[in-house]
């Protein structure tokens, strides 16, 4: 039988091992992300992949947003106008 004669040494001792073994870990994947990334930085300059095309509206489109709008205008002065104030002030 194995006895312990400090069991919170032991604990300690233990964090700190553990402890190291997460901050090497932590330094392995920061020196693999900053190389990930100049890897995609390199790719990136002769291709970029971040810039888009901007959609011109059609008119539907154009409809859609106003009628969008119109709606949201419309649920907001209802639920103004249903709230249960005893004074009602209007802004209009």
């Amino acid at each position: 039988m194995i006895t312990i004669s400090n069991p919170g040494k032991l604990w300690d001792q233990s964090v700190s091992v553990g402890k190291m073994v997460l901050g090497k870990l932590m330094a392995t994947l920061k020196t693999k992300l900053r190389t990930l990334k100049m890897k995609t930085s390199a790719v990136d300059d002769g291709n970029s992949s971040h810039s888009y095309d901007k959609i011109e509206k059609s008119e539907s489109m154009r409809v859609e947003i106003r009628s969008k709008k119109a709606r949201k205008l419309i649920e907001e002065t209802l639920r103004v106008a249903d709230s249960p104030k005893t004074t009602k002030s209007y802004s209009f």
